[in-house]
């Protein structure tokens, strides 16, 4: 039976290039997001993250659906998947990591071999849309 792992992340863009997170501890690159906790929505689950992550407010208004992937969960064994519905939006604030996060960094199509396997379809996908140089 395969496990499936339901997370909400945030595909934040400048300049051609997608902010990515790295947690303390790891060698790889995630979006920014995570899990939902019980009865919250993705909006709920959008905001709370990166306000705990990246010590910013994400505005309501803007957030916007961008798709759905599903791929290997990195690090997991067993055909554990991981599925990411991602959500673009506008923030307020200054990025700072926070929590468990160690490191932010804004990665181009070069970098695809430093992000989960999941995070890489969605770089494939932003390349293909011309957004990720």
């Amino acid at each position: 039976m395969t496990t499936v792992i339901d997370k909400i992340a945030w595909i934040s863009m400048n300049q051609g290039k997608l902010l990515c997170a790295r947690s303390r501890g790891k060698d790889i690159y995630y979006l920014p997001g995570g899990k939902r906790e019980s009865g919250e929505s993705d909006t709920d689950t959008l905001l709370r993250e990166i306000e705990e992550e990246l010590s910013v407010r994400i505005n309501p208004e803007t957030v916007a659906y961008f798709g759905t992937f599903e791929a290997e969960a990195h690090g997991k064994t067993g055909g554990v998947q991981v599925k990411m519905s991602c959500y673009t939006a506008e923030f307020e604030g200054e990025l700072r990591p926070a929590s468990e996060i160690g490191e932010l960094a804004w990665l181009t199509y070069n970098d695809r071999g430093r992000v989960s396997e999941v995070t890489q379809i969605i770089f494939d996908k932003l390349h293909e849309m011309e957004r990720l140089d």
